[in-house]
């Protein structure tokens, strides 16, 4: 039993992005409020980042994880001032702002105008041949259409063709928006994905309109000037990874050791290591993936939720090329790739065109993404099936033959969470039942509110304020 005097220990399991966010910020509030806490990480694997992993070489900088994040999400740009790191911060190249997408075998340039696949300046759109005449009809109808909104959840992809057809959903929205969760948007939650558009549908009867209303507003914001989409560091993301695990030198970090068991106690929990350490909480947040979190927590809860979030596996295949060998020119950052077009690569990045930092001036450096919901079985190819499979691909695409001077490839097996329609409930209920039966317990990361490195932040940032509030009010 501990004095009234012992510190509070709060214990973060997992040491990706979500967790070295929770673990930071709980120091960084607990100091400003004048507390004093002990924290400690625990991280299965043999080192921190998660996914997040930049590679050195020969002059490149290649991101085998995650390349870059949306500018607009404030979260990591707050903490790259948190950590002193944002003179580190780089934009895309303004000169590689084009962005195409496959059409029947040929690359067609994005419109200008495109706000997550929603069309808000109609001219370009009605340029484009990337969806038919009465395709685009039926998408601009949306401004007249009678809005529906529904008090359920409903899916991503049922929503879109509901309000702008289904052609644009399959020739623009699926590539752009499915490549940020590898899923089918007719299975993943609106609500949990771009709840803005049901509130476009709202509030502006039409998510054109609503849309354009957001992009006025933001160019409001930055003055006329349009903000660069992507933002990434210098040195790569591992910059910011870097400058966690510095900050964070105070606290007590166990790497290569998995929690095998949580147990309540008196006051607070006791975590079993697979080392045979035991460790005394007052609180948890846990970040793992949701079935890890699910084996340490199916005993105590009868909630499925975590156990139902399927994972998909991806892979990215990095070629790096001698530009004297390279007999296409791209002008573009990249290119989409939709399902319907039957190749294995759902997008590629001319990574040197679109991060001028990336790649030493006399080298190409592009970036091919393998594996969706729909397709599982690509990333099973071994590394030689897999290198000649994308080398195809951009044959096809953009007539790109020549031979790499290297490869990259990263598979990031069960990486991917899909969120289903009703997962915002769900997320709800299992926080609910957690609230009871295991107070002071907190899960979240890229399995609960977005994927993205900006919404983990945002996530373990909550997750420090309230697991230091749940303490603050059980002394």
């Amino acid at each position: 039993m501990r004095s009234a005097e012992s510190i509070d220990t709060i214990v973060v399991i997992g040491g990706g992005i979500s967790g070295l966010s929770s673990a930071f910020y709980l120091r960084k509030m607990a100091e400003e409020q004048g507390r004093s806490i002990q924290i400690e990480l625990v991280e299965a694997g043999p080192q921190l980042g998660g996914k997040i992993n930049t590679l050195h070489r020969d002059g490149f900088v290649i991101e085998k994880g995650p390349d870059s994040f949306l500018s607009r999400k404030l979260p990591i740009i707050e903490l790259a001032h948190d950590l002193g790191i944002e003179e580190e911060l780089v934009p895309t190249n303004t000169k590689a702002a084009k962005t195409y997408i496959m059409k029947d075998g040929k690359l067609h340039s994005m419109p200008k105008g495109l706000v997550l696949g929603i069309p808000t300046s109609i001219l370009p759109f009605l340029e484009s041949d990337l969806v038919s005449g009465q395709g685009k009809l039926t998408a601009l109808a949306d401004v007249w259409k009678r809005p529906q909104p529904q008090d359920d959840d409903e899916s991503l992809g049922g929503f879109l063709a509901r309000r702008i057809g289904d052609e644009i959903v399959k020739h623009i929205a699926e590539p752009l928006l499915a490549g940020i969760y590898a899923g089918d948007l007719y299975k993943l939650s609106l609500q949990a994905t771009f709840p803005q558009f049901a509130q476009y549908e709202k509030e502006h009867g039409s998510i054109i309109l609503g849309s354009r209303h957001q992009r006025a507003l933001m160019a409001e914001k930055n003055k006329g000037k349009p903000p660069a989409t992507f933002m990434t560091f210098r040195k790569g993301l591992t910059t910011m990874v870097e400058a966690l695990k510095k900050e964070l030198e105070s606290i007590t970090i166990h790497t290569g050791v998995k929690v095998d068991a949580l147990n309540p106690q008196a006051r607070g929990y006791e975590l079993s290591l697979s080392n045979g350490q035991k460790l005394q909480a007052d609180a948890v947040i846990v970040t793992t993936p949701a079935y890890a979190a699910h084996d340490l927590l199916k005993e105590h809860i009868e909630n499925r939720m975590l156990e139902a979030i399927r994972y998909v596996s991806v892979a990215n295949v990095v070629l790096a090329f001698d530009k004297s060998t390279i007999d296409v020119q791209f002008d573009g950052s990249g290119f989409l790739v939709p399902r319907s077009e039957g190749l294995r690569i759902t997008a590629c990045t001319w990574t040197s065109n679109k991060w001028l930092h990336s790649t030493p001036d006399d080298k190409v450096l592009v970036r091919c993404y393998v594996g969706h919901s729909e397709d599982q079985e690509s990333i099973k190819l071994d590394d030689e099936a897999l290198v000649a499979a994308v080398r195809e691909d951009i044959e096809k695409a953009i007539g790109l033959k020549a031979t790499p001077i290297f490869t990259e490839i990263t598979r990031l097996n069960r990486s991917m969470p899909q969120y289903p329609v009703g997962h915002v409930q769900a997320i709800r209920e299992l926080r609910t039942e957690l609230n009871e039966k295991l107070p002071g317990v907190w899960v979240t990361g890229a399995a609960f509110d977005g994927v993205g490195l900006p919404d983990c932040i945002r996530q373990g940032k909550e997750a420090a304020r309230l697991m230091l509030d749940y303490i603050a009010h059980k002394s």
